[in-house]
């Protein structure tokens, strides 16, 4: 299906590996000119169908650097048509152990960063006749107990209330949505799930029977910045596999077992 993204130009944040390298990869594939910035660049440049996407090197929590970023698209290619805000993350650590200092880290990169790229990407958007469209890479920690990253899913959660506020103000040049992502496989699964064995069975809990792929999350993402999506702005769209079963069915069915 064309999604009409055909020589649009994209950014996408964090773009160089993971969900981001998918992400990348599903706009190439569609046509767009893409740009990926992280503060390193990737082990292998990011291509598909023979196109391969450009980067630029970016702490997206600096804001003179997040400005020198978008003038620097702009200045190549003439617009900037989508940005995905997809950096962020988190490492394991409790509530209650972790620093002061790691917390504010936290909520820097994955909520204050893409409200800063956001800025800028808006004001060049806002001067074109066609506008623009801002995706933001959520998860499903923003919704539902997130132990052992609690920053990260307030974060979270932030960003989805973020993107409905800016959809208001923004409006009508640039919509503004997020994805709402839920267990991925990527190359750095194993660091959580162990084996390949352990991946399954992970993926098992899930209700479509497997984990999403970065390219399931770069589709969605595709289409909420193309004309398909014309009216849908202010949204959230949860890219989960159905979800995570209720624990009491899993505690029943091993009731039952005994």
């Amino acid at each position: 299906m064309d999604l009409g993204l055909d020589g649009t130009v994209v950014l996408v944040t964090g773009g160089v590996r993971g969900v981001g390298a998918g992400i990348s990869r599903t706009f190439l594939r569609a046509g767009a000119t893409v740009v990926t910035c992280a503060r390193n660049e990737g082990d292998r440049p990011v291509e598909a169908d023979g196109r391969t996407a450009e980067f630029l090197p970016c702490d997206v929590r600096d804001p003179e650097r997040v400005q020198d970023l978008v003038d620097r698209i702009v200045a190549r290619h003439g617009r900037l048509d989508t940005l995905v805000n997809n950096a962020g993350g988190s490492p394991f650590a409790l509530a209650a152990d972790a620093s002061p200092k790691f917390h504010t880290k936290i909520v820097e990169l994955n909520l204050l960063a893409p409200l800063l790229v956001s800025q800028a990407a808006n004001a060049v958007m806002q001067t074109q006749d066609t506008g623009g469209s801002i995706v933001n890479i959520s998860s499903v920690s923003g919704s539902r107990p997130s132990p052992g990253t609690a920053a990260y899913g307030a974060a979270k959660a932030g960003i989805d209330s973020l993107g409905q506020s800016l959809a208001v103000e923004w409006a009508p040049k640039v919509r503004v949505n997020s994805v709402v992502v839920g267990l991925v496989d990527t190359e750095q699964s194993h660091l959580f799930y162990g084996d390949d064995e352990g991946v399954a069975a992970v993926g098992a809990t899930v209700p479509l029977g497997r984990l999403s792929s970065p390219d399931d999350v770069g589709n969605c993402a595709a289409f909420l910045a193309s004309p398909l999506a014309a009216y849908v702005s202010g949204s959230t769209l949860t890219v989960h596999g159905g979800g995570e079963r209720p624990a009491y069915m899993a505690a029943a069915r091993t009731k039952e077992t005994k």
